[in-house]
């Protein structure tokens, strides 16, 4: 018997899951497809509802964590993700954080401990494809936490040898220009950040682009259901018709495949469905 078709995503705190994915995840479940949110840390290293930074006086990690796995769920609700599973490991915060050091740190779990976890849900929902960061955490994004996430999936998968179709979320660099130039037109603050030259994918790395307009709507829910990340997530403050450019396609690398399936991709699933 056929295995149900089944998307895993894996993704490093409650938030990641809306940016670089939430238009996959909400339109694969409406096709059908059984949809996974795997997110490994509990973001006890956000910002807490008074504002107060990790490291400062009377900021309470595990209050932190309750509130962003709160959000987590609604987010899932508005995307409409048939299964959110937890690893539970603790944030480890950005790169140079007093938080690195901490021994229950996720970036300071041996790789083939939190692998084997990973691999027992692999085990469980079978999924044809797996979706997460590449070896720089996203595009150069370089959070400890997010190359982690990479190195435990990347394990995973090829221990269980389940997966028929693996890929890393992508940032095509023309793609990240224009969101910029788009944003400064529209007076959107970016708080003096100008990516590099080198910021995001190169462009004839991505091999698939998901068309996601008709969930940008669930897309921005979910987002906003991440209130306690609200000021740093600043394509939030641009203007609607911009949100809409922006948030309408999804782009991918794909890095394997067990079967056939066109050099260039509009379907994570091509080459999978009867």
């Amino acid at each position: 018997m056929d295995r149900e078709l089944t998307l895993m995503v894996v993704h490093a705190h409650p938030d990641d899951e809306c940016l670089s994915t939430g238009g996959i995840l909400a339109r694969y479940t409406e096709e059908g497809v059984r949809t996974v949110l795997v997110t490994c840390t509990n973001g006890e290293q956000g910002d807490d509802q008074d504002g107060r930074k990790p490291g400062d006086e009377g900021h309470d990690d595990e209050a932190v964590a309750a509130r962003r796995l709160g959000e987590l769920r609604e987010s899932v609700a508005h995307l409409g993700i048939d299964h959110l599973e937890l690893l539970g490991y603790r944030d480890s915060g950005m790169d140079g954080w007093a938080g690195n050091g901490h021994p229950d740190a996720f970036a300071n779990v041996p790789v083939e401990e939190a692998a084997a976890r990973l691999g027992e849900l692999m085990e469980r929902y079978r999924p044809q494809v797996v979706v997460t960061y590449d070896e720089t955490g996203g595009g150069g994004y370089g959070h400890p936490d997010h190359v982690q996430t990479h190195r435990i999936t990347a394990a995973a998968v090829e221990a269980t040898g389940i997966p028929d179709k693996f890929y890393y979320t992508a940032m095509p660099r023309s793609a990240i220009k224009r969101m910029f130039e788009l944003m400064r037109d529209n007076g959107v603050d970016l708080g003096g950040f100008e990516p590099s030259d080198d910021f995001g994918t190169p462009d004839e790395r991505v091999t698939t682009v998901i068309d996601v307009a008709a969930y940008t709507e669930r897309k921005l829910k979910a987002l906003r259901a991440h209130e306690s990340q609200g000021d740093n997530i600043f394509l939030l403050r641009m203007p609607e018709e911009a949100q809409q450019q922006a948030f309408s396609h999804e782009a991918f690398e794909r890095v394997l495949s067990k079967v056939q399936a066109p050099a260039h991709e509009e379907d994570l699933f091509a080459g999978l469905r009867g």
